[in-house]
């Protein structure tokens, strides 16, 4: 596993060796001690698996509150996402940018996104398969969520307002300017 920082340095980019023979491939996705080394110690508690069936599925922006904030580990295994996480800390110096990098089958890479951050992907081609680790047990008392279109967030999605398809949920998302303090920078 290498890491590279990105444009928030607790953000990163995770990329993995792909080992190929005429069976296949082997990839090692995640070690502790290397994930440890590079960003700080996370217990991962949860696998997420999801699967959007469409180009244009835009799932997000998500995040839940403390004391249930999760950090996540996005990886796409089949298909194509651009994956986005947008900092809401208050008082950071990066707080409403976002990082936005293509995540696919065939690159490999994951995102490391940490707590404080919101989170959502668009899918790139059809059939499209999502995993990530998460930090906490998901909460409903404590899921949030983040208009995916603000224009505040200056996001460069790839698929109209008209033809992103979306859950009615992700649909009435606060904007960033009506978002509660759920973050402080340096408190988490």
């Amino acid at each position: 596993m290498q890491f590279e920082p990105t444009e928030i340095p607790t953000v990163f980019l995770v990329h993995t060796r792909k080992f190929c023979d005429a069976r296949g491939f082997f990839i090692e996705s995640f070690r502790q001690s290397l994930f440890d080394e590079a960003i700080g110690h996370y217990s991962f508690v949860q696998d997420n698996h999801s699967l959007s069936k469409d180009v244009g599925v835009v799932r997000g922006l998500h995040f839940q509150l403390a004391p249930a904030a999760q950090g996540k580990l996005v990886r796409c295994i089949a298909g194509a996402i651009l994956d986005v996480a947008v900092d809401i800390r208050r008082g950071s110096p990066t707080f409403g940018t976002q990082v936005a990098r293509e995540l696919s089958a065939a690159n490999g890479s994951q995102l490391w996104v940490p707590p404080g951050f919101a989170h959502g992907f668009c899918t790139l081609e059809p059939n499209t398969e999502v995993v990530y680790k998460v930090t906490n047990y998901y909460s409903s008392a404590h899921d949030r969520g983040l208009l995916w279109n603000d224009p505040a967030l200056n996001i460069a999605w790839p698929v109209s307002a008209s033809a992103a398809i979306l859950s009615e949920k992700d649909k009435m998302h606060p904007r960033l300017s009506e978002l509660e303090d759920a973050f402080t920078y340096g408190e988490i």
